[in-house]
């Protein structure tokens, strides 16, 4: 095999579902009779679309898969069922691990110092952070990166959500990508997730240094309670997705994330400069 065919493999082999529901596109297709273009044409997309999933050349999207169940999903639900793991994917590796854990976590206490949660971020946040990052993802792959991290907020719809407690240095909510508009914007939305009885935002105020130590200075964190009652810690620097258990580790990691939120402000408060701070950039 040429290298160029082991990287197109290797490539292929790192998506696994999307590998599984090509070809179940490509079987129910030729089932139902219908050409690429004709089952293109019944949900709305082109026959080259249809070939470049049935091919791989480009994973299926989530809106496909939702016309393509009653078109040919022969009331077995497997494109319903496939979405979940379709949205995985689209991660990158290093946090897909972690992404199973968040969806069926029953608590998630974050505290970010350059940026606001992923969780929590807008869409033209997380798209104006995504595409300024380095090296910069063609345009194609920031919106795969985009709706994968938007599709995390699915937690917040479940029928018992997690607990979701954010922390953030109040550096962030000075910090604009994109631009002014697109940070004030954040701001608001995270007034509003504020309101969710599950979930508490607070902020770590800017002079907390020159009131003595910031327990914050290490960086960012995720400490998660999974749906069997154990607790991780999943740390992501530097494109590298770092997941503790170990428990004298996890012990330590959630001392300090005490010691965070002990340096905050209250949630009330916190709220109050967001709103305020987002009424400055109107």
């Amino acid at each position: 095999m040429t290298e160029l065919g082991r990287e197109e493999a290797t490539k292929k082999d790192d998506r696994p579902a999307s590998g599984l529901v090509a070809e179940i596109v490509r079987i129910l297709r030729k089932r139902k009779g219908y050409t690429q273009d004709q089952l293109g044409d019944l949900i709305g997309w082109t026959g080259s679309a249809i070939s470049a999933v049935e091919t791989r050349a480009q994973p299926v999207s989530d809106e496909m898969l939702v016309a393509l169940e009653p078109a040919i999903g022969e009331g077995l639900g497997v494109f319903t069922v496939a979405r979940p793991y379709i949205l995985r994917e689209r991660f990158p590796k290093r946090f897909r691990d972690f992404s199973i854990l968040e969806a069926e976590a029953l608590s998630i206490s974050t505290y970010e110092d350059f940026v606001v949660g992923g969780l929590f971020q807008t869409e033209e946040y997380a798209r104006a952070l995504i595409g300024g990052g380095h090296p910069t993802p063609s345009e194609e792959k920031r919106e795969e990166l985009v709706e994968a991290r938007r599709s995390r907020r699915a937690l917040l719809d479940r029928e018992s959500p997690p607990l979701l407690e954010l922390i953030m240095d109040e550096s962030v909510l000075h910090r604009p990508f994109g631009s002014r508009e697109i940070l004030r914007d954040q701001l608001l939305s995270l007034v509003e997730d504020a309101k969710h009885p599950n979930v508490s935002i607070q902020v770590i105020p800017l002079d907390r240094g020159l009131r003595g130590s910031h327990a914050g200075d290490r960086g960012p964190m995720h400490l998660v309670e999974t749906k069997d009652h154990e607790h991780v810690v999943y740390m992501d620097i530097e494109d590298q997705g770092i997941l503790v258990s170990r428990l004298s580790e996890v012990s330590q990691l959630t001392h300090r994330y005490a010691k965070i939120r002990a340096q905050a402000l209250s949630p009330d408060d916190s709220v109050e400069l967001i709103k305020r701070l987002a009424g400055e950039l109107a």
